[in-house]
């Protein structure tokens, strides 16, 4: 069976979510070391959920947190991809870009390159005039990847759905502007 992806990077496929994701997005999700900036690892029923959401998305506004698969042998990594935020922020509403790789796949450059071509496709395919990425402060290595792909840094704020937890409350917020990206 040959996958149809929406787009495409040198290394990998962008495509929407179907039900054999489940297993091993939940395999993701239930890892301690991928959630480390999480507040908890996520179960079985809360990745079906995500998964519904991400569904959800893609048909309403045609883009979600993308499943993402290596083009040469189509093993599934993890996800990457544009989704709404709609917390209560200055900055919110917006479309947020973000990653979650499985360990395995960490450290190849593919969270930088999916995010790399995610961010392109956001300005110039679905002519969304902003993207802004978040991270705790805490999350170097994802802030990092936010730097590498050309996004700027906007501020600091605290994440009213984090506020409890003292270690991740604190967020760097990053943002590309369309006009910047006209190329």
């Amino acid at each position: 069976m040959t996958t149809t992806y929406l787009f495409t990077s040198l290394r990998l496929g962008f495509r929407n979510w179907t039900d054999a994701d489940i297993v091993p997005l939940a395999t993701l999700n239930a890892d301690p070391e991928v959630m480390e900036f999480f507040p908890a690892i996520q179960d079985l029923q809360q990745t079906k959920e995500f998964i519904a959401r991400m569904q959800e998305l893609m048909t309403t506004h045609g883009y979600c947190y993308y499943a993402v698969d290596l083009l040469h042998n189509g093993a599934f990594i993890g996800f990457i991809g544009l989704a709404e935020k709609t917390f209560e922020a200055a900055f919110t509403p917006c479309v947020d870009i973000g990653w979650r790789i499985s360990k395995e796949y960490w450290n190849k450059g593919y969270a930088t390159e999916g995010a790399q071509r995610c961010l392109k496709y956001a300005l110039h395919n679905l002519s969304l005039p902003k993207v802004v990425a978040l991270a705790p402060v805490v999350n170097v290595k994802s802030i990092r990847i936010m730097e590498k792909i050309g996004m700027k840094q906007a501020g600091t704020f605290n994440h009213p759905l984090l506020l409890t937890d003292q270690r991740l409350c604190q967020c760097a917020l990053y943002e590309a502007l369309s006009e910047e990206w006209a190329s």
